[in-house]
C-alpha cells in the first residue's frame, strides 16, 4: 500500500465514523471516475459539476445505508452517481435550460479521469463491446445514455420484459468478463 493510500477496510472504518479524512480521501480517489459517469449522462460540464456535488453530498449524508455485502464501495457510488445524473437530465430545469442553450458545452469526458481510471473505464466499454448486439444496445442505452428501461423498451420497439431479461443477461456475462476488475455491475439494474 502506497503512502496516504487507505485500505477498503481504513475508508470504511472512517466513513462510518463520519471522519472528514475519510469523505476527503473518497472524493480525492473517486470524483474523475463518477464525473466521467455523469458527464456521459448529461453532456454539460457545468451541469455535471453540480451532480457530483450534490452525489458527494448523498453520499456522506446516506453512507448509513450502504452495505458492502450487497454492492462494493464503488459500485454503490456509481449507482448514486448515475441516479443523480438521470434524475437531472429529466428535471424540468434541466431541460428548460437546454432549450435555451444555443451550442452544447461539450467537453472530453476522459479528461478528468486518473490513467488508472481510463484503463478501467477501457476495460468496460471493451467489454460491453463483446456482447452480442441485442445486448450491447441495452447496456449503451442503459449505461452510457441513460435511458431507463422503460424508455430503451420505447426506443428499440420491445416489450419492456424483453429489455429487463436482455440486461440481466448481459450483466450476467459482463460480471464474468469482469471478474478480475472487481466491477460488480448492479447500477446497472434500473428498478
Amino acid at each position: 500500500m502506497k503512502k496516504g493510500q487507505l485500505s477498503p477496510e481504513q475508508l470504511l472504518s472512517l466513513l462510518r465514523s463520519k471522519d472528514e479524512a475519510g469523505f476527503n480521501y473518497l472524493y480525492e480517489h473517486y470524483s474523475g471516475a463518477l464525473y466521467g459517469v455523469i458527464l456521459r449522462v448529461l453532456h454539460y460540464q457545468e451541469e455535471s459539476n453540480e451532480v457530483l456535488q450534490d452525489t458527494f453530498v448523498k453520499i456522506w449524508n446516506s453512507f448509513s445505508t450502504f452495505d458492502e455485502n450487497k454492492a462494493s464501495l464503488y459500485t454503490w457510488m456509481l449507482n448514486i452517481a448515475r441516479n443523480s445524473a438521470i434524475d437531472r437530465l429529466k428535471s424540468k430545469s434541466f431541460q428548460n435550460d437546454l432549450q435555451n442553450q444555443s451550442i452544447p458545452d461539450f467537453v472530453n469526458e476522459s479528461e478528468k479521469l486518473s490513467t488508472e481510471q481510463k484503463h478501467e473505464f477501457n476495460e468496460v466499454q471493451n467489454a460491453v463491446n463483446t456482447l452480442r448486439e441485442d445486448y450491447r444496445n441495452v447496456i449503451n442505452k442503459g449505461y452510457f445514455e441513460g435511458f431507463t428501461q422503460e424508455e430503451i423498451s420505447s426506443e428499440l420497439g420491445i416489450p419492456l420484459g424483453t429489455v429487463k431479461t436482455r440486461t440481466r443477461a448481459a450483466l450476467l456475462e459482463l460480471a464474468k468478463i469482469l471478474e478480475n476488475y472487481k466491477v460488480i455491475l448492479l447500477f446497472f439494474i434500473i428498478n
